[in-house]
């Protein structure tokens, strides 16, 4: 990631950056670059393809109720750092950056939710929606979207 929007991610701590959802997040749109997907870098698809993973592993149990508090800790944990990852290594053309920082503030919004005391799993269905949207916006060959 390039910019202030990596630094504001990659800079702050951890826990605060997951701890508050970002209200503006769900006001801005992603789109295309004039009609193509953005692309990506290594950091970035290595990243998304993480996070993917762990929500693949999860959506089944969480469907049956059988996802506990501690269990999404560890997956809100889980994907938490490989956002780390991501903001630390991912270097995007500024335009890419600013539309994959759209991506990135609804997963940190699911990372914030899944860590409540309540509702922990709309948070995991938000961070999947940000998954397809990041598939559906960036051209990271051989991505599949989930289904839940």
């Amino acid at each position: 990631m390039s910019g202030l929007i990596a630094f504001g991610l990659a800079s702050a701590p951890t826990g605060v950056v997951a701890a508050e959802p970002h209200a503006h997040a769900a006001t801005e749109k992603i789109r295309l670059d004039n009609g193509k997907k953005w692309p990506t870098d290594a950091a970035l698809r290595r990243g998304m393809s993480e996070i993917r993973t762990a929500m693949a592993d999860a959506l089944a149990p969480i469907h049956r109720n059988k996802f506990s508090s501690e269990d999404f800790e560890q997956l809100a944990g889980r994907v938490q750092g490989q956002i780390d990852y991501v903001t630390a290594n991912c270097k995007l053309p500024e335009a890419a950056d600013h539309q994959l920082h759209v991506v990135l503030e609804q997963i940190l919004d699911g990372i914030a939710i899944m860590k409540a005391d309540k509702g922990r799993d709309q948070g995991a269905v938000k961070i999947v929606q940000a998954l397809d949207q990041y598939g559906a916006h960036f051209n990271h060959a051989g991505w599949k979207k989930l289904t839940h």
